[in-house]
């Protein structure tokens, strides 16, 4: 799996196990809700900026976004 992938992956388990549809992170985070979904599919690379704002919302640590 690629890096963009898993943490793609990361970000949306992360999200359905609190419940969350993409518009509620995306509105947590501050970022576009289209742009959350490239970055669950893994299409795009995501700045540490945004890592850091997604992991704030989902009260986890950068880390735990890039874990395998």
């Amino acid at each position: 799996m690629s890096h963009r992938k898993l943490v793609g992956h990361n970000i949306k388990a992360l999200r359905n196990a609190r419940g969350w549809t993409q518009e509620k992170l995306a509105s947590e985070a501050g970022i576009d809700q289209g742009y959350l979904g490239t970055l669950e599919r893994g299409t795009v690379n995501v700045s540490l900026d945004t890592l850091a704002k997604l992991a704030k919302s989902l009260k986890v640590e950068i880390v735990d976004l890039l874990k395998k």
